[in-house]
């Protein structure tokens, strides 16, 4: 018997990691070395400017140098953790549960009007009906969101960046160095993390349209297995054979025990939801990168 491949495993950050996950992508390992990746990244403007804040004179040390303390660590808590809380707390996200009940075949039946006949044969709740009922189903509204995060994010970690290069200017010349180094690859990457982290929402809408469709197709199954009893039960009425509807009914619940414990409608969205506050978080650790590093560099001096 074949055997699918396995993927590879894939190392590097988790948002790449998470992001082929997601993308059902086999993604390869680059055999590019850093430098050679930089390479292709940098213009030659960029080159220059790098190459003089490596190998020019140290700068000089700002006067009034104050140490770093743990004004500066706590204010990058601060930064860090109010944007994992406002990921991890947006109303977005929050579950079908936590929004509200969402119809279903057993509440349906149960809202049904009290004066129908007693005998009357129960019109089967349609499982289309329970597809797509969040307000939150269009991907357009996400994707306004996601956006929104990253503009928070570069906006906040830039100025915290700003802030910790400012301080190292102060502390010692290799420090200084490092601070001007470090601002010369933010504006020369910028435009580049820019165009890579911009294409996630393209990414994530992919994901979302995959989990939709496969919502349908399970609702397309409910309803050709609503269909079938529907007809068989029909056919038991015409026939008016007790026996054969007991035997109908006994099939039907051996068949189709499912029912009562299919998943909730918005499941499936409840699977994005929660998939896209990963992505955010993860876009979090890698924006924090070159914070940690300046931090680091602090602490050593």
């Amino acid at each position: 018997m074949s055997q699918a491949p396995q993927r590879s495993a894939l190392s590097g950050p988790a948002l790449v990691r998470l992001l082929a996950r997601l993308g059902e992508a086999d993604v390869a390992e680059s055999t590019q070395s850093l430098a050679d990746r930089l390479s292709q990244w940098l213009g030659w403007t960029d080159a220059i400017a790098l190459s003089s804040a490596l190998s020019g004179g140290p700068p000089a040390v700002a006067g009034g140098a104050r140490p770093f303390g743990r004004a500066e660590e706590d204010e990058c808590t601060r930064v860090r953790r109010a944007l994992v809380s406002s990921i991890a707390g947006d109303a977005l996200f929050a579950s079908s549960r936590r929004r509200g009940t969402v119809p279903t075949p057993r509440n349906a039946a149960m809202n049904a009007p009290t004066n129908a006949p007693m005998n009357a044969p129960r019109a089967p709740a349609r499982a289309s009906a329970l597809l797509d009922v969040s307000p939150q189903a269009d991907y357009a509204v996400f994707r306004q969101r996601y956006l929104a995060f990253q503009q928070s994010m570069e906006t906040a970690i830039g100025t915290l960046r700003g802030r910790l290069r400012a301080l190292l200017a102060t502390q010692a010349p290799a420090l200084a160095r490092l601070a001007v180094v470090d601002a010369v690859m933010e504006r020369a990457l910028a435009e580049r993390e820019r165009s890579l982290l911009g294409a996630v929402p393209g990414l994530l809408g992919g994901h979302f349209e995959r989990l939709r469709n496969a919502e349908r197709r399970r609702v397309a199954e409910l309803e050709a297995v609503e269909a079938a009893e529907a007809a068989e039960a029909a056919e038991a009425a015409e026939a008016q054979d007790a026996a054969r509807s007991a035997v109908i009914q006994a099939a039907r619940a051996t068949a189709s025990p499912g029912h009562a414990a299919a998943p909730a409608p918005d499941a499936w969205l409840d699977v994005f939801r929660k998939d896209m506050q990963s992505v955010l978080l993860a876009e979090l650790d890698v924006r924090f990168q070159p914070v940690e590093g300046l931090l680091a560099a602090l602490r050593a001096c």
